[in-house]
């Protein structure tokens, strides 16, 4: 299973967008949903975006960048910040 990564990166701080990643991201934001294919997990990532505030008043030097990771990485992650 997938999970979205939403990452907002300023082109400012990260001109090259390949090399936006979470530690560089002005915001991180995770879809809380798991998907089956990395198709399903795009189009669910900019849908939740689109849906935020953060999606409808992003600045103009921000740039969208979604990630579609296996789910058992962010659990791991999730619970290593955790503790």
């Amino acid at each position: 299973m997938l999970t979205a990564l939403v990452l907002i990166c300023s082109i400012t701080n990260t001109p090259d967008l390949s090399a936006c990643t979470r530690d560089t991201a002005v915001q991180v934001m995770l879809v809380p949903a798991e998907f089956g294919n990395p198709a399903t997990c795009f189009m669910h990532g900019q849908a939740y975006l689109a849906e935020t505030s953060i999606g409808r008043d992003m600045a103009e030097n921000e740039r969208i960048k979604i990630m579609c990771v296996p789910s058992k990485t962010i659990d791991a992650r999730m619970h290593a910040q955790t503790h």
